[in-house]
């Protein structure tokens, strides 16, 4: 499209008959056609049935839309996934993925409709000022406006206008249903306090799930070990383990630093702590015998077992939690209670 000659006004070309090859028609306002063919006239344009048939088409669509993300959200509660479950997996994947697909797509085709069946096409020719324009040219951008709305048919056609805002209202329901579903459904802080351990639950190897008698733990060892029964829970719940991990150490009883309020939180030497590294979760696995210092392999946080486990290098912002321990009439190794602050990263820290 040719661009006018400067000037301070900002016009529109009416639609030109269809020239002959090679022709250019100037109109009265000097916007030179080079050549293109006017306007397509379409069956919506001459019969008002066909106009409101298309409207009703694009209304459809629209409805559709809505409907596709009611079915989304709903499926994504109907069909659960269930860990361990694949045919759970598919029949989520498969609804929502259907829902979602039927909530865009009919809003897309329906938008798309309505451009191509019921909004005009006029060519427009517009001067970019890069000042601010005469209040004739703000005038006339005014009216160019008013012209598009009403050419749209937006604020005419209720029944598209309608169910359009109601399509796209409800576009997101699926994301917020999905999104939603990721958020703690309870205060995170006491989650992170709760976890399987409590008084006289067994500590046991992990992953056999075999109790660990006092007398097994010899000093310059360290065991991995979760609470009694967790190795047999079905579907193998692995959010539950990770929060329970922890790492059993003994070490000489001369060489650990006492607290007295934890006094008796250890037997004989023998000390358990959370194996959730406190800076962003990852798993603490390196026990160095002769220096009594956990290393977090990810960012090199170093925690002293000696003294409860203090940092005393890298980004952790706090001791791994204790877990207190004792033994059962058997000797075997047990849990007094569970832990008493939350396990793993401290972002609750910064809330507080």
């Amino acid at each position: 499209m040719a661009t006018k000659p400067p000037g301070n006004d900002i016009t529109s070309a009416l639609p030109a008959p269809e020239p002959s090859p090679g022709t250019a028609i100037v109109s009265s306002d000097t916007v030179a056609n080079p050549g293109l063919p006017g306007e397509h006239v379409r069956v919506t344009d001459l019969d008002p049935k066909e106009e409101k048939k298309a409207e009703r088409r694009i209304a459809l669509f629209f409805s559709l839309s809505i409907i596709g993300s009611v079915i989304a959200a709903v499926s994504y509660v109907i069909f659960p996934i269930i860990p361990g479950d694949m045919a759970s997996v598919r029949a989520n994947n498969m609804f929502v993925g259907l829902g979602a697909a039927i909530g865009l797509l009919g809003v897309g085709i329906g938008a798309v409709h309505w451009a191509k069946s019921l909004m005009h096409g006029h060519e427009l020719v517009e001067e970019r000022h890069p000042t601010r324009g005469s209040e004739e040219t703000r005038q006339t951008a005014v009216e160019m406006f008013t012209q598009a709305n009403k050419e749209s048919g937006f604020t005419r056609r209720s029944l598209v206008r309608n169910t359009l805002i109601g399509a796209l209202v409800a576009t997101p329901i699926p994301a917020v249903a999905l999104f939603r579903d990721l958020a703690p459904a309870a205060d995170p802080i006491a989650k992170m306090k709760e976890t399987m351990w409590a008084k006289g639950v067994r500590l046991t190897k992990d992953p056999s799930g075999v109790p660990i008698k006092a007398s097994e733990v010899t000093i310059g060892s360290a065991f991995q070990v979760i609470p009694e029964g967790l190795a047999e829970l079905e579907h193998h719940r692995l959010e539950e383990k990770a929060k329970a991990a922890v790492l059993l150490m003994r070490l000489p009883v001369e060489d650990l630093v006492e607290k007295p309020e934890r006094a008796s939180w250890s037997y004989q030497g023998i000390v358990a702590y959370s194996k959730i590294c406190t800076h962003v979760g990852c798993p603490v696995a390196l026990y160095e015998q002769q220096t009594h210092h956990l290393l977090c392999p990810c960012h090199q946080s170093e925690f002293d077992v000696s003294n409860h486990c203090e940092v005393i290098f890298g980004p952790a912002a706090r001791p791994l939690p204790q877990l207190p321990i004792t033994v059962d009439a058997q000797g075997y190794l047990v849990a007094q209670s569970d832990f008493t602050e939350p396990v793993g990263p401290s972002f609750w820290e910064r809330e507080l």
